[in-house]
């Protein structure tokens, strides 16, 4: 997925038209529009803001690096896990692969 398509996909799911968007990062709608379609790529200090408006790493929007497919509330729970005492990410990561198993099971039975 490019960015133009990340964009639009987060935009959409926050309700905002592009004027609105615009609004929000000090830009215009025409702009918006181009970035959306892939005719303009967003400058580094757009792309700051446009992370920051949406709460998701500039990773995130530009589809690349470690942490791309995470938006900052899970890399936020991912710092916070790492930091744990050992113990404590035991249990968590007990937990997960608890939870992950049911899943699996309920999906080859469903």
């Amino acid at each position: 997925m490019n960015i133009g398509s990340k964009l639009t996909e987060l935009r959409k799911k926050n309700g905002w038209s592009q004027e609105e968007l615009a609004n929000q990062i000090e830009s215009s709608r025409v702009m918006i529009g181009k970035y959306e379609r892939g005719d303009n790529s967003p400058s580094v200090d757009v792309l700051l803001r446009l992370a920051k408006v949406f709460n998701v790493s500039v990773d995130y929007l530009l589809g690349e690096g470690a942490n791309a497919s995470y938006d900052k509330d899970m890399i936020k729970r991912l710092e916070d896990v790492e930091n744990l005492p050992p113990l404590e990410k035991d249990r968590i990561f007990h937990f997960i692969d608890l939870v992950i198993r049911d899943a699996k099971t309920r999906k080859a039975y469903a």
